[in-house]
């Protein structure tokens, strides 16, 4: 028995040094690969702007509108820079520093916890990558549509040339109209935090599956356990959607429903994997 265990952990007594040697060493790994990411996104910055721009392009578009945000602040396109390379650095070096935690607990693990593990690992990067694009493609344009319907009147901005004529016409022919007009002219940080926020609130929620799927498989939750606190759950997604969105009610929803909808699908998968043990045993 003694040997079978010795050959399937790989280290079952290295002492409390080592181990926080080892942590360490995967800290700085971690650490470095964000710096390295977030400096080449920092070089590129201008790329990524131009395609987290296009949701909300696309929808000026639709209403034959220019595609413009501005500057309040003198130092704002720098920070719009910086927030630029922090996200970008998050993102690519998230796989990394996934790999670096597998790196530090593998040595810990019997090969059938890794085998069970490491699925959940490779899950985990997808999953994010699912929530972001869903957040991206269809939750940002859906929402931009949705708020640049309140606009109203003439739909061009009175410093913008090519739009000037038109813009005068239009408002020759609604002079009569007692309500003020009302265009959209967007701060290039403020739709900046927006749109981030709203790609990382999506892919960190799409996680949620994986981690709980995960503590079913080592028997941390069951499938009745997570169904009996589902009254909490629900308070505790609405506190977190209300949290991670901008304070407008319809984000929340929208977050709320997603979150609620994957924790409905981690009891599925859960159960699953509990059927799948009964059968086994």
């Amino acid at each position: 028995m003694k040997s079978a265990k010795s050959e399937d952990i790989d280290d079952t007594s290295a002492p409390l040094i080592e181990h926080l040697a080892e942590l360490r060493t995967r800290l700085i790994w971690s650490v470095l690969a964000f710096v390295v990411a977030m400096v080449l996104c920092y070089f590129v910055w201008n790329p990524i702007f131009d395609f987290l721009t296009q949701p909300i392009c696309y929808a000026l578009e639709k209403r034959s509108q220019t595609c413009g945000l501005i500057l309040l602040k003198l130092q704002e396109g720098f920070f719009v820079a910086m927030r630029i390379a922090f996200f970008g650095g998050f993102v690519l070096a998230f796989p990394v520093v996934g790999y670096q935690l597998w790196r530090f607990v593998a040595p810990g693990l019997y090969r059938s916890e890794k085998n069970a593990l490491l699925p959940f690992l490779v899950a985990s990067p997808i999953m994010f990558i699912c929530g972001a694009a869903f957040a991206y493609y269809i939750i940002l344009p859906w929402a931009f549509d949705f708020f640049l319907g309140f606009q109203q009147g003439p739909l061009a901005l009175p410093d913008d040339p090519a739009g000037a004529a038109g813009a005068a016409a239009q408002a020759t022919a609604t002079a009569e109209q007692p309500w003020a007009g009302i265009v959209f002219q967007g701060s290039v940080e403020e739709y900046l935090t927006l749109t981030t926020k709203f790609i990382l609130a999506f892919g960190l929620s799409f996680q949620l599956p994986v981690a709980l799927t995960l503590m079913g498989k080592a028997g941390l939750v069951s499938s009745e356990g997570l169904a009996s606190v589902r009254r909490y759950a629900i308070v505790v997604i609405l506190v977190l959607a209300a949290m991670v969105t901008p304070p407008d009610v319809i984000s929340q929803i929208v977050l709320f429903s997603v979150i609620y909808g994957l924790y409905e699908i981690s009891i599925f998968l859960v159960r699953r994997i509990e059927r799948k043990r009964e059968l086994e045993e």
